[in-house]
């Protein structure tokens, strides 16, 4: 036996305050908690992250890693034609960027709420949008914590979402319904809100726009393809006389912005993603109010949300998905990127990341169909999921890969001092990777899965830092401290 001996304990966040970093960031870290002290409290940092106050200048630096996420549609077209970088190897690159954007940012509440709004307003990433699912991305995060209304129109005429949802040579001739469809089923107003003439006057407002397919790429808007004449898409009633109908998709999609039922349903998808799967009725309604007295401003429903008893009550109610998984875990285990791709290179840290989000089962933006990720339990709690977490939780623990472009952590690193108990060196991890005391529970997993006793001397030399870090590490980025958020 052991004497425990004083120790520098890692200072860890109260319960409250850890809860909602593990919802608004991607990943707790001690860093993480000593920013929020340093600005005077949560309340300050969440504060100061919404005014956009922190640095955002790692997501300046490496989106230049990847020579397509800074480059025009019109460069992407042409890198490809050239035969330097395909479509989808391009989409692969902003997939990289959004996971190493989360991994390293100091505005994490921008990041959060631009991966939100990328899959509520969901366009793949899948080379199938041409070259511009990089610039449609960027898009989105400019406006992520602005007001839907705007998000909304940048979107919807974006070339991206013209492209995906092919109404990027809808004509008056030959309307075509997708994009009008999926803007009030999916974006806006929801099911049960309109019927088939609604979706056909829908359509018919957002003809016009085209787009040069697999030749140039051209963008443009031609007043001769726009359909005219009286449409009426539920409430919304406009002569539609002028062949230049973006006045009239302006109009409209500002009227579906602010229409009650687009201000529940970004209510209830903001509440299943911060608060849990089946959101209270009441805070949905709250949540409601606030977006359309705000005239469809974001910030000011999030600060409802997390100022909410709900969100309160609702800790570790959420699961991981895959991009989360991978993301946090890097996080916890301190990983540092140290060099930049080279184009094609799937060894080196910034792009393995990618295919560590496909070995779970989703890359970022992946989702095939128009209705973006899933956001529920029942979608990522499967025993193949879990078993694949494990595989890459264990890698990452060991170092054993990705290998090049970045840096680990050494096993002897993880010792608080010189000489520790077993159940301090646990209670240690616990408090660097889950922000939080290890609990029983813990102590007992990780005594069986090493074969340590609790009051055990470890130092440098033993074999459970020689050879079973790795081992340790993993029974804490198993345990549902680390699967939930």
């Amino acid at each position: 036996m052991t004497a425990a001996r004083p120790y520098p304990k890692t200072k860890i966040p109260a319960r409250g305050t850890l809860h909602a970093l593990q919802r608004l960031t991607a990943g707790y870290t001690p860093a993480l908690n000593r920013q929020v002290v340093a600005a005077g409290g949560f309340a300050r940092w969440f504060d100061r992250q919404l005014a956009g106050a922190y640095d955002d200048r790692w997501a300046t630096q490496t989106a230049a890693w990847w020579p397509s996420i800074d480059a025009t549609p019109a460069q992407v077209w042409q890198r490809h034609e050239s035969g330097v970088e395909e479509l989808w190897r391009a989409d692969a690159n902003y997939q990289c960027w959004s996971l190493v954007r989360r991994f390293g940012s100091q505005r994490q509440v921008l990041e959060t709420m631009a991966d939100f709004w990328e899959h509520h307003l969901h366009v793949p990433a899948s080379g199938e949008v041409g070259p511009f699912r990089a610039s449609y991305g960027r898009t989105i995060r400019a406006r992520a914590l602005g007001r839907f209304a705007d998000l909304l129109q940048a979107a919807v005429t974006h070339p991206a979402m013209a492209v995906y949802l092919t109404n990027a040579n809808s004509s008056k001739r030959a309307p075509n319904e997708n994009l009008g469809r999926e803007l009030l089923e999916l974006h806006t107003v929801g099911r049960g809100q309109y019927g088939e003439d609604d979706v056909k006057a829908s359509a018919r407002i957002l003809t016009g726009w085209r787009i040069g397919l697999w030749r140039d790429w051209a963008v443009s808007y031609d007043p001769a393809h726009h359909w005219t004449g009286p449409v009426t898409v539920m409430g919304f009633s406009h002569a539609n006389a002028a062949a230049d109908g973006r006045p009239v998709v302006t109009a409209y999609l500002n009227y579906l912005a602010r229409h009650p039922a687009t201000a529940r349903r970004i209510a209830t998808k903001l509440a299943r993603r911060f608060v849990s799967d089946n959101p209270p009725a009441a805070l949905v309604s709250r949540l409601a109010g606030v977006y359309l007295k705000n005239d469809t401003a974001i910030v000011p429903v999030l600060r409802a949300l997390v100022a909410s008893p709900e969100f309160a009550a609702a800790r570790n109610a959420k699961v991981r998905t895959p991009a989360e998984d991978v993301v946090a875990t890097w996080r916890a285990l301190d990983v540092r990127l140290t060099a930049r791709p080279r184009n094609g290179d799937d060894e080196v840290a910034a792009n393995v990341v990618l295919w560590q989000t496909s070995s779970l089962g989703l890359t970022p933006f992946g989702w095939q169909r128009p209705d973006g990720r899933p956001d529920d339990a029942a979608a990522w709690s499967s025993t193949s999921r879990f078993l694949a977490s494990v595989d890459v939780h264990y890698s990452l623990s060991g170092g054993w890969w990705p290998k090049r472009g970045m840096t680990y952590r050494t096993p002897a690193s993880w010792l608080p001092a010189k000489k520790v108990r077993f159940d301090q060196l646990v209670d240690h991890l616990a408090r660097n990777l889950h922000g939080q005391r290890a609990t029983p529970l813990l102590l007992r997993v990780a005594c069986e899965a090493t074969g340590c006793r609790p009051a055990e001397a470890i130092t440098r030399k033993h074999q459970l830092v020689r050879w079973e870090m790795p081992r340790l590490l993993t029974v804490l980025l198993d345990s549902p401290t680390h699967m939930t958020r």
